[in-house]
């Protein structure tokens, strides 16, 4: 048992055939953080989140105090989503093993989006028509999305890759 978990730990993205007693057992070893997943979606949602950004801030704004809560939200998951992947590309979770990645990012997922479908709402509310916080408001919907999608890939690998070490 130790030795499948030794494989499990050291191996990342390989095919192994290991040997127990009774059968021959293959197991697709994976990393502890998932690299290939995060990537394809948080760049698609860094892109909207930027172009949710820029509608709002450069539009003439009625109510401020509604849009400065959308420009702040849609900063705070711009910075968390490129800090998430530059801990994916620089395999930052092999040095820093004291925290759990899979849990801190499912967590920033559901946060963040809570926190811009709320400020969706309230830009969408608020535009009053003007196109430039309407495209704001469109594409925070659109960013809101995509974090969903986040949420669950992250949650389903984690339950996945968490469900098989137990197995195993």
């Amino acid at each position: 048992m130790l030795s499948i978990h030794n494989h499990l730990r050291f191996k990342s993205l390989h095919s192994e055939k290991l040997h127990s007693s009774s059968q021959t057992i293959w197991v697709m070893a994976a990393p502890h953080f998932p690299v290939a997943v995060c990537v394809p979606v948080a760049l698609p949602s860094w892109i909207t989140l930027l172009i949710a950004f820029i509608c709002v801030r450069s539009s003439l704004k009625i109510t401020y105090s509604a849009y400065s809560y959308f420009e702040v939200v849609t900063i705070c998951n711009l910075i968390m989503i490129l800090a998430f992947y530059l801990v994916h590309l620089f395999r930052l979770y092999r040095v820093l093993t004291c925290i759990s990645w899979p849990l801190s990012e499912l967590l920033h997922y559901l946060i963040g989006t809570l926190l811009l479908l709320i400020a969706s709402i309230v830009a969408a509310s608020k535009s009053y028509g003007q196109s430039g916080l309407v495209a704001g408001a469109i594409f925070g919907f659109l960013a809101t999305f995509l974090c969903l999608a986040s949420v669950w890939l992250s949650y389903k690998i984690s339950c996945v890759t968490q469900s098989t070490d137990a197995d195993v």
